[in-house]
Order: C-alpha cells, then structure tokens, then sequence
C-alpha cells in the first residue's frame, strides 16, 4: 500500500481507506472485524466511519474491534468519523452544525469508537441554519481540547469549502474533503477539486465505484437482479438503474473501461481505482465494501497506475458536458492560459 500526507498537513494516510458504511447494516460483526484485519494486514490505515453509519453501530464495531487489537496496531490506524446528521438519540430538529449538535455528536462517536480522540473529524454536509462560524468555531475547540486532531469537510460545495477554508486558517488544521468522485461523477472537478487544492486539502473521494457501477456488474439489456445493490433495489439513490443506465454516456464509459481493464489484466473495478487513486489532489481513496472477497477485489487495484494513453481514453469517455459558460468550451480561455 502506498502512503501519502494529506493536503498540506504532515498527516499520512493509506492511498486507499476503507470506508464502513455497511458495518452493522449489510456486514455482521464478525464479517467487518475481519474486514479491518484484512485491510490494515495489505498495508491500510484509515478507518472512515460516521456517526449516522448503521445508527451509530459501525462505530461501536470499529471500537470493538480496536480495542482487540495490540497498542501497535491500533497506533497504525487514522481514525477518521463524521457529524452532521441526525444520529441515534438526535432529533431532527437538533442536527446540523450548531455548538450543540457537533459536541453531542462527536462525544458520543468517541464513546462508540471507544477512544478519548479521534485523528480527524469531518462535517458530514453543510448546514444552512448555522453560521459556518459557529461550526469552525466548535472545530478549534475540539482541536484545543484534545479531541480530534485534524478537522475536515464533506459533501461541501466550492464555495463552502473556500468560505470554511478562509475561517480555518489560523485557527485549526483543515486538512481533508470528502466528495462524491468516480468516471461516472466529474462535475466535483469543476469547482469542488480546485477549491480544495487551493485551500491545501486533499480529497478522500467516495463511492469511487459509483455505486458498483464501475465494476461491470450492470448491463444494458437486462435489469439487475439478485445480491447486489440495485438488484436489490433497482431505483436506490443516485446510482438508480433507470437514472444512470438512461445516460449514453455511462456505457461509452464503461466500454472503455473494460477495453482498458482487458489490456492491462486486471478487473474494471481495479482500472476505475486506479484511474481515481492518481487525480489531482486525492489523498486516499475510500473502499466502500460488504464481503471480503469484495474487499480483496479492489485491494488488488494497489501499485496500479495507468498509462497516460489509457488516463486519456478514460477522460475523453468521460468528460462533462456542461452549457457553454462558464465550464465549457467558452469559458477555456478563462480557465487556462498560454504563452505562445
């Protein structure tokens, strides 16, 4: 597994982390334990969890299976969880980015985690109610006090993110973003990337598969059906059958996607990691996994870099198309310059 810091800060992270989102909701206990043995034995060391993940319960997991472990391994691990939402014992009305909400939500994360600190603590979304003051605030407060060391952001936009930056500075080290980021999802590129460049945080995209979309798993001619997510529930979320199958474009990209996978012997899950793993300012990429043979699928995407040739088919297929102004093609000049 390679490492790198993340952002400008002198923390380092695992280029790949394995998100635990399904702990406690589509993997039993025993199954996530042995999920994390097998991930920080390849080299891993982000845990990436939520305070909302399975009601609370992925965390108390990820506690559990902390507090089994040596005091040199668990020294290994960058425990990273999230605030924001409405978690076990929060009523709507309470959640958000208030003083209130942030303390209630992260001490009782650190309860579950079963830690005094945590290495970094994300807002989980923006929230329009509270001044993103009150909440930067709570952020070099919680830095002070001991209990999470790094702060970081997720699901902002660019100019959140610019705005939490401006207030940060100084104040408290904001190191990390967390978007929605896959050859499915590059809008995140129009403003979102650059904002966190420019503000010195490194990316730890989600749902890099899109959902398993990525994989190869879903076809044109035929619906999903079965043990996976959409054959499950072909209308879930963003990654809805109808919603992303309805787009030409999905399928160009996953054409090129399996001519490059072929060409390089690996699986197209592996090539999509790789593609997202080597983007300007990704600091780790986040695994979002039910089994461990899953796991051990895409952990096989570590050392992959692809060629420029093969970035390049991958970027022309999955390019954008936004209106002329201001990211397309009339706005370039604006966006570049060159000195002829």
């Amino acid at each position: 597994m390679e490492h790198r810091t993340l952002g400008r800060s002198g923390l380092a992270v695992s280029t790949y982390a394995l998100g635990t989102m399904t702990f406690g909701a589509e993997a039993d206990e025993a199954t996530s334990h042995r999920m994390m043995s097998q991930y920080v034995d390849a080299g891993g060391v982000v845990l990436e969890t939520a305070d909302v993940y399975a009601g609370g319960l992925s965390e108390s997991i990820i506690g559990r299976w902390v507090a089994a472990q040596g005091s040199s391994r668990r020294d290994r691990v960058v425990l990273a969880t999230k605030g924001r939402f409405p978690s076990r014992g929060v009523e709507p009305r309470d959640a958000g980015g208030s003083r209130r909400n942030l303390r209630r939500s992260l001490d009782r994360s650190l309860e579950r985690l079963g830690v005094d600190h945590v290495d970094l603590y994300q807002v989980h979304a923006h929230e329009a109610l509270t001044p993103m003051d009150e909440t930067a605030g709570f952020l070099e407060d919680a830095v002070r006090a001991g209990k999470i060391g790094y702060a970081g952001l997720s699901n902002y936009t660019g100019w959140q993110t610019a705005t939490m930056v401006a207030l940060a500075a100084g104040r408290f080290p904001l190191v990390s973003h967390q978007p929605q980021y896959n050859l499915l999802v590059r809008e995140t590129e129009y403003e979102i990337v650059p904002a966190a460049q420019a503000g010195g945080l490194g990316l730890l995209p989600w749902s890099p598969l899109a959902g398993g979309w990525l994989s190869g798993k879903y076809r044109r001619d035929s619906r999903p059906e079965g043990a996976t997510r959409l054959g499950e529930d072909p209308q879930r979320g963003m990654e809805a059958y109808d919603k992303r199958g309805g787009s030409e474009q999905t399928w160009d990209v996953l054409e090129v996607l399996q001519q490059v996978a072929e060409g390089r012997g690996a699986t197209m899950a592996q090539v999509a990691l790789a593609w997202l793993h080597d983007r300007p300012g990704v600091g780790s990429v986040i695994l979002g996994v039910r089994t461990p043979e899953q796991l051990e699928g895409n952990l096989g995407a570590v050392g992959l870099h692809l060629t420029d040739v093969e970035t390049a088919k991958l970027d022309e297929a999955s390019a954008p198309s936004p209106a002329d102004y201001p990211y397309g093609p009339a706005g370039v000049a604006q966006r570049t310059r060159t000195l002829d």
